[in-house]
């Protein structure tokens, strides 16, 4: 019996697969068995927030608005930014807005073009 990951979720232990789908039976979460053998392999795995993985280079919109912190200014919802780099950390990515000079970037608040 081969050995399931863990729930990125919530940890557990008991996850399940059904068919390409693995499921945790605890919080519910389901994930692309694909997507636990990317992770696996030590490569981080950087997604939006509809799941799109992401790439140096890319363009997304940002889906909320953003407060910048340390002024008064906002980042508001559907701002394009183009040519974002991916970076380690809790803001993980990098990249410049027009209007605000250089930026970090949750990718939670992105969507890929």
């Amino acid at each position: 019996m081969s050995q399931l990951p863990a729930c990125p979720h919530c940890s557990s232990a008991y996850t399940y697969e059904d068919n390409a789908v693995l499921i945790c039976p605890e919080c519910g979460h389901e994930w692309s068995a694909a997507i636990s053998t990317e992770a696996a392999e030590g490569d981080k795995v950087i997604r939006d927030s509809a799941g799109n993985v992401l790439q140096d280079g890319d363009t997304v919109t940002v889906i909320k608005d953003l407060k910048v912190k340390g002024s008064s200014l906002v980042v508001k919802m559907g701002t394009k930014v183009k040519a974002i780099r991916l970076v380690e950390g809790d803001h993980d990515i990098d990249c410049k807005i027009d209007g605000f000079g250089a930026m970090k970037l949750k990718s939670e608040f992105v969507k890929k073009q």
